[in-house]
């Protein structure tokens, strides 16, 4: 039987009855059939395809263009999880009116059901002025990957009482402007839970311990996809980088062999054609 589509509704219903939300990300839509048809509950598609995906060395030289193309792909494979389009950098920063109409090509051009921004007293107008334009936004607080170099470097966010402070004000801060959840990256687990506790609105853990109301982590991270690194928070469920290496190393062996293609891999002609054939 079908499941049916996941609503913001069924997000909230979990977080009340303490049921974990889960998330991955899909940036085509192959993986986005296989992670949908296994019953994912939200798919994200993230600007980390810059990396995973377009071998950009950040995240920040994505486009919208690019978020948007993926973005299609990844509708057409998706039947029930929840849909969201991470907004790139400068796609929103630059005024609430860019920043609304931005959002609303995730929609109304790639077929998303919210989209995510990063950051926190930043954005809390943009994120407003896209809520009101009836557009639902996942926050995203902690280390925010667009800004990693104003944060110092891929580091742990509120490991002290002052910037853990800082999380849990913009947590509440954004969840007053309309965010219907929040992502919390690299956040240590116990900022995490008391920040969870305090929200009425799902929390989403990226590498922020196990209290909050969900996770998600990047698909290519869990399936061994991707190897340029692996995060501390990461727990790889295959090395697929691996299998697909032995798979192509025998194809190419068994192509030099002459193994490959054998019989049952090849069209034939029948005999009379054949020789009707050579005839000409």
């Amino acid at each position: 039987m079908e499941r049916k589509k996941i609503m913001i509704g069924d997000l909230r219903a979990k977080k009340r009855e303490g049921k974990k939300i889960t998330m991955l990300t899909a940036y085509d839509y192959p993986m986005a059939r296989i992670v949908d048809d296994a019953g994912i509950d939200v798919i994200l598609v993230g600007d980390s395809l810059g990396m995973v995906v377009l071998g950009y060395d950040s995240t920040v030289p994505v486009t919208m263009d690019e978020m948007i193309h993926h973005s299609k792909a990844v509708r057409r494979g998706t039947r029930s999880s929840f849909l969201i389009g991470d907004m790139p950098f400068m796609s929103y920063q630059v005024s609430k009116e860019e920043a609304v109409r931005n959002a609303g090509r995730f929609l109304k051009e790639a077929g998303c059901d919210a989209v995510k921004l990063e950051g926190g007293d930043e954005v809390i107008g943009a994120t407003r002025a896209i809520v009101d334009a009836g557009i639902p936004v996942l926050g995203h607080l902690g280390l925010t990957p667009q800004t990693v170099s104003k944060l110092g470097g891929y580091k742990v966010q509120g490991k002290d009482r002052e910037s853990a402070l800082k999380i849990l004000d913009q947590a509440l801060r954004l969840e007053s402007a309309g965010c219907f959840a929040i992502v919390l990256e690299c956040v240590p687990d116990k900022v995490a839970k008391i920040i969870t506790e305090r929200l009425k609105i799902p929390t989403i853990s990226c590498g922020a311990g196990p209290y909050c109301d969900g996770q998600v982590l990047v698909t290519y991270d869990m399936l061994g996809l991707f190897d340029k690194f692996v995060p501390k928070f990461v727990k790889q469920y295959l090395n697929v980088s691996s299998l697909a290496k032995d798979a192509i190393e025998k194809y190419i062996s068994d192509v030099e062999s002459g193994k490959f293609p054998a019989p049952e891999h090849t069209f034939t002609i029948k005999d009379e054609e054949l020789k009707k054939l050579k005839k000409k």
